[in-house]
Order: C-alpha cells, then structure tokens, then sequence
C-alpha cells in the first residue's frame, strides 16, 4: 500500500484537469501538459480533487502508484506557479550570454558552447555568471538544468564549473610539496 498513491490531490482555482483512457491532461494559466500514466493505476476526477486507485495488482503497484500521484501533483502545481533552478558559472572567464532564446557559454574550451532552449523552457541571463532554467515541466527543468551543468561539470580543487546557485562543491587539498630532507 502507498502512503503517498492514496493521498488525494487537489486541482488549484484556475485549473482544468481531464481524464481521456489513460491520459490525463492538465490545464492552467501557464501552459498545458499531459502524461500517460501506467495502466496498473486508475485515475478519476472527483469532485476537486484527482484521486489514484491501483486498477490491477502486480509487484511494482506501490511504486507507480505513489509515482503517478506525485507527478500528477506536479504537473498541477508546474502549471500555476512553475518551476525554476538557478545556475552560476564559477571560474576566471566562464560567462554566459544570452542569443534569443538560447544561449552561448565560455567555459574555458577553445570555442564557445551553444546550446538551444527546449521547447516549453526559458533560459535568462541575469548577469554574466548567472542563468536561471525555468518552465511548467518539473521534469523538463531538471533535465536542462542537468545537460546545461554537464557542459562544464564543478570540479573539486579550483571549484571551476557551472554548477547550481544552492549546490555546495566539496573541496580537495591539492598536492604538497615534499618538505625537509
């Protein structure tokens, strides 16, 4: 039995939430999303709330039953308020410029990197060592947070990288040199 699956979810003011097979999609004042959850899960709208049930019981069930109802949380969620990671750029030189939508990154390479917005997220530079990911999808932002920090992974002597605002890099001593003799 989940713990989380039979919590019931409430669908916020401003929110459309419609169940067509095993597709739900949800609606709000930031955008539209839609998943298709597993077919050992029922999912219904009732009342003002979105309830999941496990339809068919196999070994897996709790799992994607507490999974289903926690991304169908999200997605309502990411539809009214959003979602949003901040990223820094630490390093002699690493920069960030905006192109648009996209944007171009100096990370110490002998070429700038670009990299392209997704569809559904936006990417703004609020000064040169600084970037924020943000979007309706909490999936979608997580995943382009991570391909944006994998460009230049922090290392642990210097620290240097693109790395999340709240991300702590643990420090390495370096070598010493042999003293005394």
């Amino acid at each position: 039995m989940s713990r989380i699956g039979k919590l019931p979810i409430e669908i916020l003011n401003g929110v459309r939430a419609t169940i067509e097979g095993r597709v739900i999609t949800v609606e709000g004042p930031k955008g539209k999303l839609t998943h298709e959850f597993r077919p050992e899960i029922k999912v219904e709208v009732v009342d003002n709330t979105v309830v999941c049930t496990v339809a068919k019981d196999t070994k897996g069930t709790p799992a994607y039953w507490g999974l289903t109802r926690a991304l169908i949380a999200n997605m309502i969620t990411g539809v009214v308020k959003g979602y949003e990671k901040k990223m820094e750029l630490v390093g002699v030189g690493y920069r960030v410029k905006q192109n648009g939508k996209d944007v171009t990154f100096s990370v110490g390479y002998s070429h700038p990197v670009e990299f392209k917005a997704p569809t559904g997220i936006e990417l703004k530079v609020e000064d040169n060592t600084n970037l924020t990911v943000s979007g309706v999808d909490k999936q979608l932002v997580g995943l382009t947070a991570a391909r944006i920090r994998k460009i230049r992974l922090p290392e642990p002597y210097k620290g240097k990288g693109i790395k999340y605002s709240d991300e702590v890099i643990r420090r390495k001593a370096g070598k010493t040199g042999k003293t005394g003799k």
